[in-house]
């Protein structure tokens, strides 16, 4: 792109956030000149490393370079309290980074819940194919876990209630390490997230479609419905974030790769925050409720059919009206 039309292009939000920090300086901003700050402050650091990374004038760079060092100055000094940006991240600014990057999402979602779908309509039709990708002893494994007359599901052997915090830690970290898996494979052009998305989408389809065909579904079911809301949803974030680092390496655009690579992490990093909160609570619910036998199953797929619907409510309609995230 030209100097001349990336001025164009850009020069009325120059224009507005040095009203901005004009404002901020003289200590009397109202709320209106204060809102959208730190996005402006985003963009323009943004537009400053492209000015640098195309070679343009040194007066087009050094008058950005003046703005972001002003904005700087004044980002710093009227930074919201750590445990106000986290409660506004999460309220509005995850929902908002999730729509913004709803190709990447698209695509792990369609993998993931696409394979799971797959798999489980596959071995409930064919049962013998759930050997082809689990091995007998894990299958006699899931069988004891999800049998109807098991006192506490979802787990191997019998255990007391008062381990449940034991249980809980333990789904938090083998959640986020699969999460985690999924995300930083991505770094290989984005083969290693589609792959890890497939992987689990087959596993866990093809566990789904066994425990279904043997007579086992009502257990199954009426167990992951509540925590998946919350769990699957994690895993399909989890991949749109690794392919944002994929798709960065392979169209970088005008960008170098390593500074389109650089922006993409930042996004891609944030996502994964929100991911793990959303697991936090997957392993809550999976500890504390998805676990017991008291509740018939009805009342879990109420339940859990609450929670799909918070989720997704939360993911399409919470943030809106106010700034996206840059």
């Amino acid at each position: 792109m030209k100097q001349s039309l990336f001025e164009n292009r850009h020069q009325a939000d120059w224009q507005a956030f040095a009203e901005q920090l004009a404002a901020l300086e003289r200590g009397k901003p109202d709320r209106q000149q204060c809102q959208g700050f730190a996005a402006a402050y985003r963009r323009l650091c943004q537009q400053l490393a492209l000015a640098q990374a195309r070679g343009y004038s040194n007066h087009l760079v050094e008058q950005l370079q003046h703005l972001a060092l002003r904005g700087h100055q004044q980002f710093y000094r009227h930074r919201s309290p750590l445990g106000a940006q986290l409660l506004g991240f999460l309220l509005a600014g995850f929902p908002r980074l999730v729509r913004a990057e709803w190709r990447c999402v698209l695509v792990a979602s369609l993998v993931f819940f696409g394979s799971l779908l797959l798999m489980g309509a596959l071995v409930y039709l064919f049962p013998a194919l759930i050997y082809s990708l689990v091995d007998p002893a894990q299958v006699a494994s899931m069988e004891q876990m999800y049998d109807p007359d098991a006192r506490r599901l979802g787990r191997f052997g019998e255990r007391h209630s008062g381990d449940d915090w034991l249980m809980f830690g333990f789904y938090i970290m083998n959640n986020i390490g699969i999460a985690f898996q999924t995300f930083a494979s991505g770094l290989l052009l984005g083969l290693g997230s589609l792959f890890f998305l497939l992987f689990n989408g087959l596993m866990i389809g093809a566990v789904a479609g066994h425990l279904s065909q043997i007579g086992y579904g009502a257990t199954f079911w009426s167990f992951v419905i509540g925590h998946g809301a919350f769990e699957l949803t994690a895993i399909a974030l989890a991949g749109g974030a690794g392919l944002k680092l994929g798709w960065a390496l392979l169209a970088p655009g005008r960008l170098p790769r390593g500074e389109a690579l650089r922006l993409a992490a930042g996004r891609s990093v944030r996502l994964i925050g929100g991911v793990i909160v959303l697991l936090v609570l997957a392993a809550f619910v999976e500890a504390y409720w998805s676990s017991m036998t008291f509740a018939e199953p009805t009342v879990k797929y109420a339940v859990g059919a609450a929670l799909w619907l918070l989720v997704l409510s939360y993911l399409l309609l919470a943030g809106r009206g106010t700034h996206a995230p840059d």
